[in-house]
């Protein structure tokens, strides 16, 4: 039996790949970072692992466990999550987060499960984001991780090249999950009448909320993903979901003033404060 170990598997994207891979005949193994979230997941027939993807002890004995148990076929690092808001206001500690689940987790992970991928010539799926491609306001630190993440995937695909593992990065547009609810709880951390972007809360709260305009079932994107993952030879990148390929196509093309009148307009910042 093919073996699976997806980060982030609580609800949205994660939950429905699990699903996914399991109905296709996988061993998945699900994590989360809560206890009852990992007690739902074992009761749906998963095996749910607690566990913080910033643990390196705990993701080195995860490692052990599924070396023991025959190696690893394919790692999605999915983990991750948006923080929204003013640069500025979320300072430097904001980005330190958000950069240790986005960016600093994806390679210890994968640095940690490294052997047991090896020994099965696995996959490795790293879900980035067209925000990484397409930059707005209101989201620079996400978008920054999102360009990061994409920046390591081209490199880790050459040098795991000479191990017959591949890498498959995968930037999805507005998928149906919970994002926008944790993404609007952490634009709310940093709005403050203090801040010298108060006169625009009301556009810091409609970029947190973005990714749900339209968005494509997270059961649509699972089940594209999986399929891209079986091919003998996957694709280096693979964009699934709504605005996926129009986003980059409009960073491409269009002037990039043009662009940036475009999105200043949108989040009101077309006007002096």
């Amino acid at each position: 039996m093919p073996s699976v170990l997806i980060t982030g598997c609580s609800s949205g994207i994660g939950r429905a790949l699990a699903d996914a891979f399991k109905t296709a005949g996988y061993q998945v193994w699900a994590t989360a970072r809560k206890s009852e979230d990992v007690a739902t997941l074992n009761a749906a027939g998963f095996t749910g692992v607690q566990l913080d993807v910033n643990d390196s002890a705990a993701l080195e004995r995860l490692a052990g466990e599924i070396d023991q148990q025959g190696g690893l076929d394919v790692l999605i690092n999915n983990a991750g999550y948006g923080a929204m808001g003013p640069l500025l206001d979320g300072g430097v500690e904001a980005m330190q987060r958000q950069f240790e689940t986005n960016v600093f987790a994806v390679v210890g992970v994968t640095r940690a499960l490294f052997p047991a991928l090896r020994r099965n010539k696995g996959l490795v799926v790293n879900i980035g984001s067209v925000s990484g491609v397409l930059v707005t306001p209101f989201a620079g630190a996400y978008c920054a991780s999102k360009a990061a993440v994409h920046a390591l995937s081209e490199a880790l695909r050459l040098e795991l090249a000479p191990f017959d593992i591949q890498l498959m990065e995968v930037q999805p547009g507005a998928i149906a999950s919970s994002f926008a609810k944790n993404a609007s709880h952490e634009a709310e951390q940093l709005i403050s009448e203090q801040s010298p972007w108060w006169p625009l809360r009301d556009a810091i709260r409609a970029r947190a909320k973005a990714s749900q305009g339209n968005p494509t079932p997270a059961t649509d994107f699972a089940r594209d993903l999986l399929r891209a993952a079986q091919q003998p030879n996957p694709p280096r990148l693979l964009r699934l979901g709504n605005g996926s390929r129009a986003m980059p196509l409009m960073a491409w093309l269009l002037p990039k003033g043009f662009l940036d009148n475009r999105l200043k307009q949108r989040f009101g910042l077309n006007r002096k404060l």
